[in-house]
């Protein structure tokens, strides 16, 4: 535990544990390095003034090929769990028809899914 010193608590000479202060809404300030330094700020006011032609690239890395990229393949939609009354012979009907450890409650998720899309685009 990191104990810092608590502004509020100077008059009493206290310190306080940090993960206490920020239970009381209290946040340390962190320090940005978002500030270019004056020699960054002169390169990108001179970029600025030039025509797009002027501009050297040959530092630039190679553009990549991304015609096999999956759009997605990484988005994980939040969850909420809910309780759901849904017709025994339609949960049989999904369990039944679940493949290689897929789950049927995650198949209905991706029904309803489709089918949200394919209205939401005729709307």
């Amino acid at each position: 535990m990191i104990w810092t010193w608590d502004d509020e608590k100077n008059r009493a000479n206290k310190c306080v544990p940090e993960r206490q202060q920020h239970r009381k809404g209290r946040h340390m300030k962190m320090e940005t390095s978002n500030k270019l330094t004056p020699a960054q700020q002169a390169d990108v006011d001179a970029l600025v003034g030039l025509p797009d032609a002027e501009i050297d690239l040959g530092e630039m890395p190679e553009a990549h090929d991304w015609s096999d990229a999956r759009r997605g393949l990484f988005y994980r939609p939040i969850k909420k769990q809910l309780t759901l009354r849904l017709d025994a012979d339609v949960v049989a009907w999904f369990k039944g028809r679940s493949t290689d450890g897929e789950k049927y409650q995650t198949r209905i998720n991706q029904v309803l899914r489709d089918y949200v899309e394919k209205h939401r685009r005729s709307a």
